[in-house]
């Protein structure tokens, strides 16, 4: 699949890089490692998961080898959906080719901090070799038809790798070289729900979920559930949240709240973003009705972590 030149520019002037021959992939610069290089803070990941990987967010590598493939249309997702193929199309590039490629993009986007005063700059030389390679940035990463090599790449390199997957491929996760850590979203308690919130473009959607979620116990990796909550839609049944969970028996599970930015503020209302205080009362439910503890909490992120 070919983007358009539009996007692509679009995309650019935010602050994507794409590389590689196909571009697939792309690369962004998270505001944390910015705000982490500068001494003005750290993201949730390396608050919550620092002591199990030594994550630093200024030495994470923010990245998706599939942009502009997805099998669902959420309502809450920053891109343009009208322009994301559900299933993969054309030649795809070599992990290792992504991989250096992003890296030395993300390089070029950080060269500014060496001249700036205000830069710590052992940080800053750190960051030119990222050791946290987050595989989340944007489109469906179990697309990619190279997806375990690219992991396997990844922890080749010495390289921790955190995987965000919709869940809507449980051949692919049945044969996947597994992450340091397994994220599968889940944003809907019910299927009516899920229908109306993620618009999957499979038909069998909802039982593709449930079939992931059934694999996971079976995973040695640490696996985490995000539920991506949105005020006046999916925030909503505890109970039904619950269930699900109990599927996966993951070690750790995310509430978080959806944030009001991208394309998503031409489907949603600024109304639709929950409050930090909001997106705890329901981890609150959730504990009580999974058994699970809150252990962590990053207002700013507005997340919760809640731990088996």
């Amino acid at each position: 699949m070919t983007i358009p030149a539009r996007e692509i520019a679009e995309l650019e002037r935010a602050g994507y890089r794409f590389v590689g021959g196909h571009k697939h992939s792309a690369v962004e610069i998270c505001r944390w490692t910015r705000k982490s290089i500068l001494n003005q803070g750290f993201c949730y990941k390396q608050k919550f998961y620092h002591r199990f990987y030594g994550i630093e967010s200024h030495r994470c590598l923010q990245m998706t080898p599939s942009l502009p493939f997805c099998d669902h249309r959420c309502l809450f997702c920053w891109r343009n959906v009208d322009l994301t193929c559900p299933s993969w199309k054309g030649d795809c590039d070599e992990p290792a080719e992504i991989l250096d490629g992003a890296i030395e993009a993300q390089r070029r986007l950080l060269s500014g901090f060496k001249g700036n005063p205000k830069a710590d700059r052992k940080k800053w030389q750190d960051a030119q070799n990222p050791t946290l390679c987050a595989i989340s940035l944007a489109g469906e990463p179990t697309l990619y038809p190279k997806i375990g090599e690219l992991i396997a790449e990844c922890h080749r390199r010495g390289m921790t790798s955190f995987l965000v997957t919709n869940g809507q491929h449980p051949e692919v996760l049945k044969e996947i070289v597994e992450p340091s850590q397994l994220y599968i979203s889940v944003v809907a308690p019910d299927e009516e729900t899920y229908r109306r919130v993620c618009r999957p473009q499979r038909p069998d959607g909802w039982a593709r979920l449930n079939e992931s979620l059934e694999l996971i116990p079976s995973f040695e990796c640490r696996k985490v559930i995000r539920l991506t909550l949105v005020k006046g839609l999916n925030l909503k049944d505890a109970p039904g949240y619950a269930k699900l969970i109990g599927k996966a028996e993951p070690d750790f599970v995310e509430p978080k709240g959806y944030m009001w930015v991208g394309y998503s503020r031409k489907r949603l209302a600024m109304e639709n973003m929950p409050l930090h205080g909001e997106i705890r009362e329901f981890a609150g439910e959730l504990a009580r009705e999974t058994g699970y503890s809150i252990v962590d909490e990053s207002e700013p992120s507005r997340v919760i972590l809640l731990k088996k």
